[in-house]
């Protein structure tokens, strides 16, 4: 295994009850202010969904199927967890490798599409903390999952899956298959490598479902409105269909978890726009910790280790 002795899933991070939501905002928002009623609109997001975010649970179920799977290959090592903006944060768990004296590390970045704020900037927390605790680690990336095979395949699983339940049980001209990913500042470094993997992302599982039709959106947009972001909006794509479309599918495949951008801004937000705009919309769920994506994880991790 080339001397490696652990493996790190480091992810966004997010509460996981609604009391600490204005807490996880003020760390995401990096000590600038953040307007009271804008605290509790997001509070009501949470309590949309549950009160809390799925997203700790989900990666730690990710992570220890890929333990176990890794084990089922013959392969015993400890899976670490490290969270840009919630417990457990990266500082706490690269000390804590160090207190369990690990030394080489494959560090698997919980995000598909390349860009400074999805992919470098985790790189960066994770050696200044390594940095800063004296660990001495050295850690290895491998590189994202967005024209995986399996990772291709599980999407498009879940598409097909929705796909049924529409009136002809396939896609048709009165129905439409939709794929959203995060929207980022277009002049953000890396824009264009995030926006190009998004878009192979799409291409590649459209071609495994024969859909030659497919609709590229985005989501999720923050920021002020004089910076350009990438568009259309989801919601802005959902209500030109009107009268166009009676159905749709959306699947927001640049994302690896159902977490509240997922839960709320396309199950409920962008279903409120379908309402509106009098289509019926099906969501088909990112990959979790379902099975071929998680064996997805192991090879490429196994690959790491030849």
């Amino acid at each position: 295994m080339k001397g490696f002795d652990s493996i790190l899933l480091v992810g966004y991070g997010a509460p996981e009850k609604g009391a600490d939501v204005p807490e996880f905002l003020r760390i995401v928002a990096g000590g600038f202010s953040i307007p009271e009623e804008r605290i509790k609109e997001v509070e009501g997001h949470y309590m949309r969904v549950g009160g809390g975010s799925p997203l700790n649970e989900l990666t730690r179920r990710q992570g220890e199927g890929l333990r176990k799977f890794l084990e089922e290959q013959g392969v015993t090592l400890p899976v670490y967890m490290a969270m840009r903006n919630w417990h457990p944060f990266t500082g706490n768990t690269v000390a804590r490798m160090k207190r369990d004296g690990r030394r080489k590390c494959v560090a698997l970045i919980m995000a598909l599409h390349q860009c400074d704020t999805s992919w470098q900037r985790y790189q960066r927390e994770v050696e200044e903390a390594n940095g800063k605790s004296g660990a001495g680690i050295e850690f290895v990336y491998p590189p994202p999952l967005f024209d995986n095979p399996l990772f291709i395949e599980n999407c498009a699983d879940r598409i097909a899956g929705q796909i049924e339940k529409l009136p002809e049980g396939r896609l048709s001209p009165r129905s439409r298959l939709i794929f959203t990913a995060h929207s980022i500042p277009v002049e953000m470094p890396g824009a264009d490598t995030y926006e190009k993997q998004f878009r192979k992302t799409c291409e590649l599982t459209a071609a495994r479902l024969g859909a030659d039709n497919y609709i590229v959106a985005w989501q999720s947009r923050s920021g002020g409105p004089g910076q350009k972001w990438f568009e259309p909006d989801i919601c802005e794509v959902i209500a030109s269909l009107r009268g166009a479309a009676s159905h749709i599918v959306v699947q927001p495949i640049g994302f690896l978890c159902d977490h509240v951008e997922v839960l709320f801004d396309i199950g409920v937000e962008a279903e409120d726009a379908a309402k509106e705009a009098g289509i019926t919309m099906f969501r088909a769920k990112t990959v979790n910790d379902d099975p071929k994506f998680i064996r997805a994880l192991g090879e490429t991790v196994l690959g790491i280790f030849r």
